[in-house]
């Protein structure tokens, strides 16, 4: 492998770290007061890919211009009203809820395991060797409408049921389409197989949202990226949401974790590898640009963007062009977008 060019962004001598705020052009704070970024400890304040764009992907706006609010949906974790036993006036008995009122909690898979949902994340399951499937429960519609998609026998038998019982399992809200799979988690392929195949890598900087996540290797298996990779802390860890999100791709496609961003920007560039930052700040993305070289393309977490360091150890930073009412994008909506546009050679 060739050593990193030495006219490249991120070559100081100081150790790279992966923490830091933001800084935008002029060296002010771009880090919004009310937006959706990540919070320590927790997930997005916004509640997907529906919510306000990633500051990377807005618009530039003239100077002076007042700050548009961004998006937000209701908090993951927000505890609901519970039933508190009360005595009836008339026997003195205390209260006790109905079977159908009681609230449904969705059940936690076993360590190393995690339920999948959703038709065509659990036919992509069912036809990837390197997944170990453990238990299929659907009903008789979700089984015929998954055996259009691959043949029976599977390598597991499926249970017939009834979808109250999967909305009991997995959550009422939870879109299930009638079938859940128990499955073991992936194993993660490393670093250098990735590299010994062609095709764009996805480096997400701490992108938090699972349906993002999941929506961007959606993208990325579309458009024949090699890889995704996000970061070992401040990223989803593979659920059943994710799973649906992307499709059937999170069994085709190798997903990464990396302790450190900025690291392995550092080591993509030593295997020769042109690494893009996508920021409004940068000048318009351009495919044919970069018809002879093998890229990355990294993006920046929901409401904040690209950190600083992450910015700085890029090759270069790139933008999309934007036009009309809208200022923003969503970050799996840019992804798509910038995907497409290197396809463009």
């Amino acid at each position: 492998m060739k050593p990193p060019h030495g006219n490249r962004p991120g070559g100081s001598s100081r150790p790279p770290s992966d923490r830091g705020p933001y800084r935008g052009p002029g060296g002010q704070s771009s880090r919004p007061s009310g937006g959706s970024g990540a919070r320590p400890g927790g997930g997005p304040r916004g509640s997907g890919p529906g919510d306000a764009g990633s500051r990377e992907y807005q618009k530039p706006r003239p100077q002076g211009a007042p700050h548009g609010g961004h998006g937000s949906g209701p908090r993951d974790g927000a505890s609901g009203g519970g039933f508190k036993p009360h005595r009836d006036d008339r026997n003195a008995r205390p209260f006790r809820p109905r079977e159908h009122d009681t609230p449904r909690t969705p059940a936690e898979s076993p360590k190393g395991t995690v339920w999948l949902y959703g038709h065509h994340a659990i036919a992509a399951a069912l036809a990837n060797p390197a997944r170990r499937l453990r238990r299929l429960m659907l009903t008789e519609e979700a089984e015929a409408a998954i055996g259009k998609q691959l043949s029976p026998p599977w390598a597991v038998a499926p249970e017939r049921v009834d979808r109250g019982r999967l909305d009991q399992l997995l959550g009422r809200d939870v879109v299930h389409q009638g079938a859940a799979l128990l499955a073991d988690l992936l194993a993660p392929p490393s670093l250098q197989s990735v590299l010994e195949k062609p095709g764009v890598i996805v480096v997400l900087d701490q992108v938090t949202d699972p349906r993002n996540v999941g929506a961007i290797m959606r993208s990325a298996a579309a458009f024949g990226a090699a890889a995704v990779i996000t970061q070992d802390r401040n990223a989803p860890e593979e659920t059943g949401g994710l799973a649906k999100a992307a499709s059937g791709a999170l069994e085709t496609l190798p997903l990464l974790r990396a302790v450190n961003i900025a690291r392995t920007i550092i080591a993509l560039k030593a295997a020769n590898i042109w690494c893009i930052g996508l920021d409004a700040a940068g000048k318009p993305l351009s495919g044919p640009a970069f018809a002879d070289r093998r890229v990355a393309l990294v993006l920046g977490a929901e409401g904040e963007g690209l950190r600083r360091l992450t910015k700085e150890t890029c090759d270069e930073i790139a933008g999309l062009t934007i036009k009309g009412a809208v200022e923003s994008l969503n970050v799996s909506a840019a992804a798509s977008v910038a995907l497409y546009e290197l396809t463009r050679r």
